[in-house]
């Protein structure tokens, strides 16, 4: 078995969000997510087809929904995404990483 931690290794800010599979199968996908003071592209929304449970782990982000709602999350919030529900990033903390625990099941 093999230990990890989920605030090693973590990249230097780029243009692009770091998103990586903890594990995936079949029925089951782990992501960690970092983002720094990345946003959900401004067309278009996320739609999965399975439920998405999120954690903030560190940072600030607030989630907005296509109804909408707006979600602001600090660390340790978390919330359950039904499957089909449109979505996106609007915001995060610019000035620090905002670490995410994605499982979509």
């Amino acid at each position: 078995m093999k230990i990890s931690n989920l605030f090693t290794n973590i990249p230097n800010p780029s243009k692009d969000e770091y998103s990586e599979n903890i594990i995936k199968n079949d029925k089951l996908k782990i992501q960690r997510i970092v983002s720094h003071g990345h946003t959900s592209p401004k067309e278009g929304w996320y739609e999965a087809a399975t439920e998405e449970w999120v954690i903030l782990l560190e940072g600030a982000a607030t989630l907005s929904f296509k109804n909408g709602a707006d979600i602001s999350l600090s660390i340790g919030d978390y919330l359950n995404i039904p499957a089909h529900s449109e979505h996106k990033v609007s915001w995060t903390k610019p000035e620090c990483n905002s670490v995410w625990l994605v499982v979509h099941y």
